[in-house]
């Protein structure tokens, strides 16, 4: 199984981008993807940007993960 976080993408230098993912900055390889931008949405996983999103699927699922992070810390 394998676990994906949605990251913006703040600038771009070749092959590796800088992003943004929950408020922590990563860096992003962008290998696998095409027409990669500034402000497009990213599916990181393992360091590497997988698939582009649309800005509502990342912040869709941003909302849940911050909805089950919540239930765990009220437990």
């Amino acid at each position: 199984m394998c676990l994906s976080i949605p990251a913006r993408i703040l600038s771009i230098n070749g092959k590796m981008a800088e992003v943004s993912a929950g408020g922590s900055i990563f860096k992003a390889g962008l290998h696998i993807i095409e027409d990669a931008r500034p402000g497009d949405y990213i599916l990181l996983h393992a360091g590497f940007a997988i698939q582009k999103i649309s800005e509502e699927e990342a912040v869709e699922t941003l909302r849940i993960i911050e909805e089950m992070n919540n239930s765990l810390n009220d437990i």
